[in-house]
């Protein structure tokens, strides 16, 4: 039984576990990173810290294994972060000289240089999520039951449309955001931007 709730404080640690264990295009990232917690610095813990009410979990008998988190006002978000999560963190890995891979670095300048997304796609799809399950999640429409849940409320926000960043690599992602209704807009380097209009 796989049940879908609100996050609480002590989620926080599930989406850091989460994040990096499904962050290499949906397979585990664990290897690659000598800093467990850099991929979640960037992709799902800023969600549970500074946007909580738009963040939803999978939970089943062994505990957290899924979550969709984003927010509905990414350049309000983006604001946010510059002024909440991204100066600790900045200072935190102000040297990454020494003791960290090349994808911890490449993390790291993440963390020192936010990636833009293009302004016409902000424009025209405002809200924006990410989602990760764990393989014993998959394939059970649970990751279909937290977007439908993610969006009824968005909808009922009447926000105008939500966005998306894949990794072109991820075919089996970006086939999932195809058929749950995102299209593709335009590919930067290596992501994939898509959108789903929600009004017009």
């Amino acid at each position: 039984m796989v049940t879908l709730r609100g996050f609480r404080p002590n989620d926080l640690p599930a989406l850091y576990d989460i994040c990096l264990t499904t962050g290499a295009s949906g397979a585990d990232a664990s290897a690659l990173h000598s800093d467990p917690e850099l991929v979640g610095h960037i992709y799902a813990a800023p969600y549970g810290a500074l946007e909580p009410e738009r963040v939803l979990l999978a939970e089943d008998a062994l505990g957290v294994a899924g979550y969709i988190v984003g927010t509905l006002d990414s350049d309000g978000f983006a604001a946010r972060q510059e002024r909440d999560w991204w100066p600790a963190l900045r200072q935190r890995y102000a040297d990454a000289s020494t003791g960290f891979t090349e994808a911890d670095r490449e993390r790291i300048a993440a963390i020192k240089h936010p990636g833009v997304t293009p302004a016409a796609i902000v424009a025209n799809y405002p809200a924006h999520i990410h989602m990760n399950l764990r393989s014993r999640l998959r394939g059970q429409g649970v990751g279909t039951a937290l977007l439908e849940a993610w969006v009824a409320d968005a909808r009922a926000a009447n926000v105008r449309g939500i966005h998306l960043g894949a990794n072109a690599a991820n075919s089996g992602g970006i086939a999932f955001w195809q058929h749950s209704g995102f299209a593709p807009l335009q590919t930067v380097g290596g992501t994939v931007w898509m959108g789903m209009a929600l009004a017009d």
